[in-house]
């Protein structure tokens, strides 16, 4: 008769890898995919607005310091900075709007649409 001998293959405790429940982690579902990915989305254009509004106001500033006697090019200078300051506060407001709304209608992060839409799907 032959004897059946059990092995182990996994290290005691398991396999665990990054994270709190390391590989048992259950998988992402569709709804938080998105959400990173609109996250990381809203951060990146934040970023890039950020960047622009610098980008812009060294150059409306460089325009205002060679303009000299020009009053156009000093005009010119001057919206350049004005639009960026513009676009940077509406960045700003947009993101702060967001978060207002979310406040008002009882969420914690509106834009944590797992956690939004966790419980109906």
């Amino acid at each position: 008769m032959i004897k059946k001998i059990a092995i182990d293959l996994a290290p005691p405790g398991g396999f665990t890898g990054p994270g709190d429940k390391g590989l048992l982690a259950a998988p992402s579902t569709g709804i938080g995919i998105f959400t990173k990915f609109l996250s990381s989305a809203i951060g990146l254009m934040t970023i890039i607005a950020i960047i622009w509004f610098i980008f812009t106001f060294f150059i409306g500033a460089i325009g205002m310091i060679t303009a000299g006697s020009d009053k156009q090019a000093l005009e010119s200078s001057r919206k350049k900075i004005v639009n960026g300051i513009i676009g940077l506060v509406v960045t700003l407001a947009a993101i702060f709007v967001i978060r207002l709304i979310g406040f008002l209608l009882g969420f914690d992060d509106i834009l944590n649409l797992e956690k939004m839409f966790g419980a109906i799907l």
